[in-house]
């Protein structure tokens, strides 16, 4: 074999090698480095550290190699450009898709759910679980003053406009952020379906808000809803003290920390300005934040002529003309409540 010849064949040889190794190096970048999986997998990753991400991502189920992730990373430099957010990746896409989506910050916005007729501290635990802020900044902002007067509503009746709903958010907003966007939802709910209906029975919107506030801790029964919130109107017209027990439920919370599962006597009985039995009209508030169905039933009351209701112990309520067909209703349904206290005492015996 002449020299020239041999020349030809390592030069092959070489370019062959190189072509192999430039696509190994072209597989390790651009090929995939996720398991297989089904739909997206999600990742927050909370601080511009690069090992903290590569943990998130593990930890998430996203990384086939841990050790190619970091050579491209490496390779790159892009393992000093993390962005800290909230991720979501398909299966199949390279060490390359992922660490250019970080470094990018092209984020996936986090779908949060606002529960209906529950406490701040359910809904801020929720934001905080899922949020950058925490739970204890969520309630700060709901106890705003500044950003209450912002949004034209009385300082502490904030939580009562966070209409509950699933939203999207950006993992890093700002706590008054969310709370600016979930109000203007509410703002707009409010004039589209609620504003005319609640002009013609003359109520404004915080009474709507605070009557339906009350309702939401009443219904238990979809239905329900529009007969409540007619018979507490029916009070109202009259004058009549609202007698409400979602109101004395409130007032245990704010005075002792927790409901209870019986109101008492003795419970009437606390000075409050939210306790309705001793105080006329709506409480000066919502005492938690109601459902949109709920909102249209406090719009738009059943009309009737009921002024008393009391539970009928399936969940439901039977609803009284009279003072006399309540007491008695109200004796039936206290008798099953021992009945059910006995039998509970007996199955722990």
């Amino acid at each position: 074999m002449t020299v020239s010849k041999r020349l030809i064949y390592v030069a092959a040889g070489l370019v062959g090698l190189a072509a192999l190794l430039a696509g190994i190096g072209a597989w390790i970048v651009f090929g995939p480095n996720t398991p297989a999986y089904e739909g997206e997998r999600t990742v927050t990753i909370p601080q511009r550290d690069f090992d903290a991400a590569v943990d998130s991502l593990d930890a998430a189920g996203l990384l086939a190699s841990e050790s190619t992730f970091r050579l491209v990373a490496n390779a790159t430099g892009w393992d000093q450009q993390i962005k800290p957010g909230h991720y979501a990746f398909a299966s199949g896409v390279s060490s390359y898709d992922i660490l250019d989506t970080i470094r990018k910050g092209l984020q996936t916005p986090v779908r949060v759910t606002i529960p209906p007729g529950r406490g701040p501290r359910i809904v801020a635990a929720v934001m905080g679980r899922n949020l950058k802020f925490s739970k204890d900044d969520f309630l700060s902002t709901l106890h705003d003053s500044t950003l209450a007067r912002e949004l034209d509503v009385d300082p502490g009746h904030l939580f009562g406009y966070m209409l509950p709903a699933t939203y999207e958010f950006y993992w890093q907003t700002p706590a008054d952020e969310i709370v600016r966007r979930v109000k203007q939802h509410f703002d707009a709910f409010y004039q589209r379906e609620l504003a005319d209906a609640a002009a013609d029975v003359g109520l404004t919107k915080l009474e709507v808000l605070t009557l339906a506030s009350i309702v939401e801790w009443e219904a238990y029964v979809e239905e329900e809803k529009k007969t409540i919130a007619g018979v507490y109107m029916n009070r109202l017209e009259d004058q009549w003290p609202l007698q409400a027990d979602p109101t004395i439920q409130y007032v245990l919370i704010d005075t002792k920390g927790s409901r209870t599962s019986r109101v008492l006597y003795e419970h009437l009985e606390i000075e409050h300005p939210y306790n309705t039995y001793i105080n006329g009209g709506l409480p000066p508030g919502p005492i938690t934040n109601p459902a949109r169905s709920t909102l249209r039933a406090a719009a738009s009351p059943e009309s009737h002529n009921y002024y008393f209701f009391a539970a009928d112990g399936s969940g439901g309520h039977r609803f009284s003309r009279t003072l006399r067909e309540h007491n008695q209703a109200a004796r039936e349904y206290h008798r099953k409540l021992d009945e059910w206290e006995r039998e509970r005492e007996e199955q722990e015996e």
